[in-house]
């Protein structure tokens, strides 16, 4: 494993991973934590603004096209957008059950499964977890 792949990328990329991983690594404390305390509420909104970051900054990388600059990963940045603000209105309005079920499904599709597909060759995680390949090593 080596973080040179992701530290050789831009700026924005960089911001929207390091956001990602912090989200992930929140996500899974806020799971395990006990629920409705204020160390709950607090971590919580930390973790909203960092989908926010995650799903924002996700609309200045192009990486992978579909239509035009965009792919359909940018309609799961759309869907999280719109997700997070009706999660914490749920959690203020104490629909626990609701806001319970919309945090684990942002969670799970937009950081668990979104970051799976990171993972694919040739991409820039993939090089982070499992190295660069030979062909792509090579200098020149």
């Amino acid at each position: 494993m080596s973080w040179a792949p992701l530290l050789e990328a831009s700026p924005v990329i960089q911001l929207h991973a390091f956001a990602a991983l912090a989200a992930l690594a929140i996500g899974i404390v806020q799971f395990a934590a006990p629920k409705g305390t204020l160390p709950h509420r607090s971590v919580g909104w930390l973790w909203v603004l960092l989908m926010a970051v995650v799903a924002g900054s996700s609309f200045w990388i192009h990486t992978i096209r579909t239509f035009g600059p965009f792919s359909l990963i940018h309609l799961l940045s759309i869907l999280t957008l719109i997700v997070l603000p009706t999660l914490v209105l749920k959690a203020r309005r104490h629909q626990v059950g609701m806001h319970r079920h919309l945090a684990r499904n942002l969670f799970i599709g937009a950081l668990v499964i979104a970051g799976i597909f990171t993972l694919l060759p040739g991409r820039i995680m993939h090089e982070v977890v499992f190295g660069r390949s030979a062909v792509e090593a090579k200098p020149g």
